[in-house]
């Protein structure tokens, strides 16, 4: 047995022991045991207290924590990768031609749903105009106009666009010759008097 552990069995003997007669002395004095008694529980005080005091003493010494391994040295990082080149933006979509633009006829162009025009039963006093100086009205349009109640040049002067849009589409056998003829403005001249190159060909009877 080494120097070290008789000196640790020693010092243990005397401190148990100490532990153990400071007990007795309580318990025989304070705690009211008897002799006996207090021995006992002394004797077994002691007993552990040296137990625990040589468990301690000779605890064999922890290892010294082993120094921390030096960090690996860093991996060098992976160069960046390369850019990958953004596709090329799809080619738009060629642009649908355009219908090509149709002509719409006089009587298609007329906005608006067609109005009747307002009809007189017969002709003012004076008698009836002479519509044939309107160019496109022949003697059979002029006796299908005096049927529809249109006798008089101011009456077709006034001929709204929906109206003109009416009478073009119910002239039988000559749909649209309202339009084609302009017979409006020829009659807003007429219907102040003026006179027309064709109007002038049907007072000298060149025409009908």
């Amino acid at each position: 047995m080494s120097k070290q552990t008789q000196s640790s069995m020693a010092l243990v003997g005397v401190i148990a022991g100490g532990v153990g007669f400071l007990a007795f002395l309580v318990l025989l004095v304070i705690g009211n045991f008897g002799f006996n008694q207090a021995l006992f529980l002394a004797l077994g005080l002691a007993l552990v207290v040296a137990v625990f005091l040589f468990v301690a003493f000779h605890r064999p010494p922890e290892a010294p924590a082993m120094a921390s391994a030096p960090s690996a040295q860093r991996a060098p990082s992976p160069a960046p990768a390369a850019a990958t080149p953004a596709p090329e933006p799809a080619p738009a979509p060629a642009a649908a031609p355009e219908p090509a633009a149709v002509e719409e006829s006089p009587v298609e162009a007329q906005a608006g749903p067609a109005a009747r025009p307002e009809a007189l039963e017969g002709p003012r006093e004076g008698g009836p105009d002479d519509l044939k100086k309107i160019k496109g009205v022949g003697p059979k349009l002029e006796n299908m106009l005096h049927g529809m109640g249109f006798y008089h040049f101011d009456q077709i002067a006034a001929w709204t666009s929906a109206e003109v849009a009416w009478v073009d589409e119910n002239l039988e056998g000559f749909k649209g010759r309202v339009s084609r003829d302009d017979w409006v403005e020829q009659a807003k001249l007429l219907a102040s008097g003026g006179e027309t190159e064709f109007s002038k060909k049907v007072e000298g009877g060149d025409v009908y």
